[in-house]
């Protein structure tokens, strides 16, 4: 049994990137993971409530990334402090005591302060996930507290006995990174790639006019503003399909892209923005559109493409970085540059020409599969193999 550190993810019911990771291997670990968060009104660590355990399963998706403490909550945990509960470390049996720890998230300040109490409470591997170092690569196109923050978050992963990188673009990020900070005892880093929800049944068909479908949260390096500046071109130039995008914006860095949405939307353009929507509502617009696009600067995996590679929809991507180890597989038109010219050019390539979108489309389809329970499934058998550093 794996003791899995869901503090985050236990107290938001956004769908980012990292939480669907999370959530998706929480489900899959089922009764082989003990989810845990760190309570800072009880200063504890403790098991998960029954409301913490409903947010985790919750199908519906919120605007904001914030986590949430409700009022009985917070109260229950200073009860608890004052009067001496011992929270997690009370309860722990010698099998779990010896249990490895994972954490997918990207963890705060505080409960960077309140591992060392649990490393000490358990004699199993520390392990955890590293999703991507993009606030150190793109700074500018990232909200200044999480700029901030990061240095001191990659040296907290030195603590670790072993890391998951989620690409081999982040795998070698981080470690040039420790190299270049002079650290000599490093974790094991290890890639696992990650999966997608495999295609429910069929739930609709491409329309016509033909839908060009983005999934990605609002935010300066996912590229929006290049995409509807693109799109506006081809608009101009008579092209009919429309645009349809869906995501949790990023409000320090997704405003000039909100405000060109709007623009669009009253000039009358073939513009759809949802926002934040629930899994089913995606799988729907999966359904309806021609194929996708995912115009990213620079990711650490970057699901909606594998996502939309299961469906048998071909994506429009980067060729580079991570993106670039996803659709080199095949079933991606890959492009070198990502400015608007680009991408204008790539949608209208796959407009024009239905026979390479269907053969792309049919690559995409025909890729093997990886969903969930695979990745759930190396991860276990992985932090077996890691050896507690210290």
């Amino acid at each position: 049994m794996l003791i899995l550190d869901l503090t985050h993810t236990s107290h938001s019911r956004a769908q980012t990137g990292i939480q669907r990771v999370a959530r998706r291997i929480w489900r899959e670990l089922g009764a082989e993971a003990l989810p845990v968060c760190y309570d800072p009104y009880l200063e504890a660590w403790r098991t998960l409530e029954p409301w913490e355990m409903a947010t985790l399963s919750a199908a519906s998706a919120a605007w904001k990334r914030r986590a949430k403490w409700p009022l009985p909550s917070r109260i229950r945990g200073r009860v608890g402090r004052m009067l001496g509960r011992g929270g997690l470390s009370a309860t722990l049996t010698p099998e779990l005591r010896s249990a490895g720890l994972f954490c997918p998230e990207i963890f705060s300040p505080e409960v960077a302060r309140a591992y060392p109490r649990l490393f000490a409470t358990i004699s199993g591997p520390r392990t955890a996930v590293f999703h991507d170092a993009i606030p150190l690569k793109f700074p500018e196109l990232t909200p200044p507290g999480v700029v901030e923050r990061f240095p001191a978050y990659l040296q907290e992963l030195l603590s670790f006995d072993g890391i998951v990188a989620v690409s081999e673009e982040s795998r070698q990020t981080l470690i040039d990174y420790w190299r270049w900070l002079g650290a000599t005892a490093i974790p094991e880093v290890t890639i696992i790639s990650l999966g997608s929800d495999p295609p429910p049944p069929v739930v609709g068909r491409p329309t016509d006019p033909p839908v060009v479908l983005c999934v990605s949260s609002l935010e300066g390096r996912k590229n929006h503003l290049a995409l509807l500046e693109a799109c506006e071109t081809l608009w101009q130039q008579g092209r009919r399909f429309e645009l349809h995008l869906i995501g949790i914006p990023r409000p320090e860095t997704a405003r000039a892209a909100l405000e060109r949405i709007v623009a669009l939307q009253k000039a009358g353009r073939p513009l759809r923005y949802d926002g934040a929507v629930e899994d089913r509502a995606v799988e729907a617009a999966y359904a309806a559109a021609a194929f996708t696009i995912y115009p990213s600067l620079i990711e650490g995996s970057g699901l909606p493409v594998r996502e939309s590679l299961a469906r048998g929809k071909a994506c429009i991507c980067s060729g580079t970085g991570a993106l670039g180890e996803i659709a080199r597989g095949g079933g991606c038109l890959m492009l070198a540059s990502l400015d608007a010219a680009a991408i204008a050019a790539a949608i209208d390539r796959l407009l024009a020409h239905p026979v390479e979108l269907a053969a792309l489309s049919a690559t995409a389809k025909a890729r093997p599969g990886r969903d969930w329970n695979d990745v759930a499934r190396d991860i276990a058998t992985w932090i077996r193999t890691v050896k507690r550093r210290s």
